[in-house]
């Protein structure tokens, strides 16, 4: 660099670049040889002179792995969806000269090493460009209660050779606007640093250090032979462990050399389909894999995963609906069953969600393609994809992709839309009417209920697969990384089993978590005969109402529940006005309870039958199929299980668990989304305890528009939950714990930051003196983490009441992952539990307890569930809300289980 004949302008950087190594605190030494930098040293401080110094500021900002979405692909909309576009890490910055290029990107962009203040002097700038272990203190919240039990996980440690990244900014000059252009000139050069990086079109990241401080090349445009000028500075090194964005991206890369695609954000291997021919299905085998940063180091996530896909078309699917319900219903119907389905187009493997169905296009419909000219959609796929259209008279799909955040400049630009040819698209998922088919449920089970074993042969011949082939190998060892041959070992707690406390008796859990028979043999604790009841049931299904009647009366008594003698009202069609008409002609003020035998399922009649017995004359119901009741060897079994269930809806209680925490509230809050009929609405479940037990319930309902996941009226549910709190026990309760449902690992601080302050103050309106201690948790059932039992035969599924606290758990989070059920196939899915929010003092040990001890209070299963009893309350309340009711159910009702 002797001859660099400039001076400024960066030539102070260049030279303190080639100052000796000190390590942070260590004097410069004057004397010392220039050397390269490596990573896990620091260049000595310099004075500033010319733009270093502003490149030197601008090093605040790029000095980091891009976050949040900036690997994502680029788009641009087609008929058939979005094409996709080279790879890119961050929006492009506006450029505005050389020199402040780098201090145009987004402050949302930083790491966490990054210096967050104004900048400094080039000398303090250039030390932060050590490559060391970030010295985040990780959130410690360990329980120790309980008998250890060793445990494996579906986790692979991923190690690294290097310590890290380097980070490069790029600049062209004259300036490229096109992004596409840029990855082409920068490739061109791709002998002066290697095949492997990850350019996004400003920053560029190489798992080796080049030798020149600032690397300058040329190339030529293709469009007009104009000489490009590239400038490459290394402005940052970054960690190992602060690359996770690079390394699932690198992860990706991986799994498409493996052939495998990307369909929605996992990967499928649509080559080696699982076929069940007999219900028109097909399974692709996949993966689901995530890499992040976690209490035991970098690891790698990795599961077993399977897409669902009917080998009948959306037009298949429209042709039976028109030939089931006819023309005057065809649309209605089709709109009804096809809008919020999800859809692959086997061309492209993209998923696509149905938002609506345009009745007046067809494929002979035209548009305007990516020139300008109108093309047909017959003509657009024929060439783009060689795909012949038969039915030229079909309706189109409608799927309108996901808005985001507009400037001042796109605010007026018109909506999007994406139109699917029904022809074209494969349906995926289940229907209602496959689900509840025993015999279709049950061959989807044998091979998508994955025993642990065989979980962890699959992972590990993935990793065998991946060392067996060339590219995707060399992918990984090029960053420098490799997978830890086995699954992390973990060292679990198994907690004590709860008792189960009846009225007369109380009994220790059993090793399944199950106490279904002695539920059918014990009192409940609480009991509110049954004196006033009727049973509105067609004339053909008499005998089968009577049968249920004088079984009510007989299994009634064993368990403590009074069963007197119900009014029986014979219909003589089973019409849906027949129905309605009968039941408001009976209700009145003494009945308690009415019965309703339905000849089929029609979702139609039982949300009309609930509207009345939930709005507008408000009274507990029970709505039965009459195959349920007709097989008579079942019927003892069946009737007990609706007489614990009318119980519960006419205010009684089952049973209990020991609550050692005294004045305790526990809430459950959970949303559903209602996009019936194009309403897109979230629904929320609110139900809060109102005895010291935690048997009874008080329930509210918010309807918000828009899909909106985060709650907006928190405050008035909680307002009347604790006036009702406050009516039964005289006084308001000292401790709220409140589980949260429904919210992903991108909303955790929203809820924390929105939902909690509008909590806290409600507490002002019962006078400046209360204070209750509170803590906010939410819980995530939808996860792909699985818990392994280690035992002498293999791989099992760890007992309920596993807790795991640590090595798998979240850098910097307070959570803890809890199986609280048993399963007899598959494996386990543990329920993970985020703790937000805390003012409560508890120790682990009593937060995962009392989440544990929750899970046994859901009186519709005499058994543990996967989530604490008022969150699964919440659940059920809001989806009756979403399916059936759609608007907020009687007051008159919240102080009852009667959504069960």
């Amino acid at each position: 660099m002797s001859g660099f004949g400039r001076g400024g302008r960066g030539a102070a950087l260049l030279k303190a670049l080639e100052q000796p190594i000190r390590r942070p605190g260590q004097p410069p030494s004057p004397d010392s040889p220039p050397k390269d930098v490596p990573l896990d040293k620091a260049p000595p401080p310099l004075q500033p002179v010319g733009r270093g110094l502003q490149l030197m500021a601008s090093a605040q900002v790029q000095a980091a792995v891009p976050a949040g979405r900036g690997f994502t692909p680029v788009t641009a909309t087609s008929p058939s969806g979005p094409i996709p576009q080279q790879p890119h890490i961050k929006p492009e910055p506006k450029p505005v000269g050389r020199g402040s290029l780098l201090a145009q990107q987004p402050q949302q962009m930083r790491a966490p090493q990054t210096l967050h203040r104004p900048a400094e002097p080039p000398t303090q700038e250039m030390a932060g460009m050590t490559i060391q272990q970030p010295q985040e203190q990780s959130v410690v919240r360990k329980g120790t209660n309980g008998q250890q039990i060793p445990l494996s996980a579906n986790y692979i440690a991923l190690q690294s050779r290097n310590e890290g990244v380097f980070q490069y900014a790029v600049s062209f000059e004259p300036t490229i606007e096109s992004k596409n252009m840029r990855f082409q000139l920068l490739g061109e050069q791709q002998h002066l640093f290697g095949k492997t990086r990850a350019f996004d079109g400003t920053t560029l990241f190489l798992p080796n250090k080049i030798t020149e401080k600032t690397l300058t090349c040329s190339g030529v445009r293709p469009t007009d032979g104009a000489r490009i000028t590239i400038s490459i500075t290394l402005v940052a090194v970054v960690h190992f462990t602060e690359c996770l964005q690079l390394f699932n991206v690198i992860f990706r890369r991986v799994m498409r050399a493996l052939d495998l695609k990307q369909v929605g954000r996992y990967f499928y291997d649509p080559f080696n389909p699982i076929a069940i021919p007999q219900h028109k299905m097909e399974l692709w085998p996949g993966y689901v894999s995530a890499i992040s940063q976690y209490d035991g180091g970098l690891l790698l996530m990795f599961d077993v995963s399977h897409r669902l896909l009917r080998t009948d078309s959306a037009l298949d699917f429209l042709y039976e609906l028109y030939s089931k319900f006819g023309e005057n219903r065809f649309q209605d119907m089709a709109t009804k069953q096809l809008v919020g389905c999800v859809v692959l187009t086997r061309y492209n493997n993209r998923t696509y969600r149905i938002d609506d169905i345009a009745w007046d296009k067809n494929p002979q419909s035209t548009f305007l393609d990516h020139t300008g000219q109108s093309v047909s959609f017959i003509e657009y796929y024929n060439r783009a994809y060689g795909k012949e259209i038969q039915d030229q008279e079909q309706p189109l799909l409608i799927h309108r992709p996901k808005r985001r955040a507009r400037t001042e400049q796109d605010k007026d630009a018109p909506e999007q839309v994406i139109c699917l040819v029904p022809e074209l698209c494969c349906m995926t998922g289940l229907t209602d009417a496959a689900r509840s088919d025993f015999r279709v449920m049950k061959d989807i089970a044998l091979h998508t209920r994955v025993a642990p074993s065989g979980r962890q042969l699959a992972i590990k011949k993935f990793i065998q697969h991946v060392d067996a082939v060339p590219k995707a190998k060399e992918e990984l060892e090029s960053w420098g990384l490799r997978f830890a041959p086995e699954l992390v070992q973990l060292s679990g707690r198994k907690v004590n089993p709860e008792k189960i406390m009846f009225r007369k008796n109380t009994i220790v859990v059993n090793e399944e978590a199950d106490w279904g028979r002695e539920a059918m043999k014990e009192r409940v604790l609480s009991a509110v005969p049954l004196q006033s009841w009727a049973v509105v049931v067609t004339r053909k299904d008499q005998a089968r109402a009577m049968d249920f009647h004088n079984m009510m009366k007989r299994v009634g008594p064993p368990i403590g529940i009074e069963v007197a003698d119900a009014q029986l009202l014979e219909l003589p069609n089973d019409r849906t006005d027949t129905y309605l008409h009968a039941i408001r002609s009976i209700i009145n003020p003494k009945l308690q309870l009415v019965v309703i035998i339905f000849p089929t399922s029609r979702d139609d009649r039982y949300a009309a039958v609930k509207k009345l017995c939930c709005i507008e004359n408000p009274i507990p119901s029970q709505v039965i199929n009459v195959r349920t009741i007709s097989q008579q060897q079942k019927l003892r079994s069946v009737t007990q299980k609706i007489a614990l269930q009318v119980n519960c809806k006419l205010g009684g209680e089952l049973w209990a668990v020991e609550i050692p925490l005294k004045n305790l509230m526990v809430i459950g809050i959970d949303v559903y989304h209602d996009s019936s009929q194009g309403k897109k609405r979230s629904i929320t479940g609110f139900v809060a305890s109102t005895n010291p037990q935690l048997t009874r319930w008080y329930s509210r309902v918010v309807i918000q528009e828009r899909g909106q996941e985060i709650v907006d009226k928190l405050k008035l549910c909680l307002q009347a939950a604790l006036h009702k709190y406050h009516e039964v026990n005289g006084t308001l309760p000292a401790r709220i714990m409140v589980f949260r449902d429904g919210v992903g690992d991108g909303q955790m601080s929203t809820v924390a930051d929105y939902e909690v302050p509008q909590i806290s103050s409600c507490f002002s309106l019962f006078g400046n003196e209360y204070k209750p201690k509170m803590g906010v948790v939410v819980v995530q059932k939808r996860i792909s983490t699985r818990l392994f039992a280690r035992t002498s035969k293999g791989l099992g599924n760890p007992p309920p009441g596993t807790v795991m606290d640590h090595t798998i758990t979240r850098k910097n989070w307070y959570d803890f992952f809890l199986v609280s059920q048993h399963v007899r196939q598959g494996t386990v899915t543990p329920t993970h539990y985020n703790v937000v929010y805390d003012t409560m003092g508890l120790q682990p040990d009593h937060m995962q307890r009392l989440a544990y001890k929750m899970t046994h209070m859901y009186y519709n299963w005499p058994g543990t569930i996967r989530v604490p009893a008022p969150c699964q309350y919440a659940h059920k309340l809001a989806f009756l809300v979403g399916q059936s009711l759609h608007r907020d159910p009687s007051l008159d009702l919240s102080d009852r289980l009667f959504f069960l």
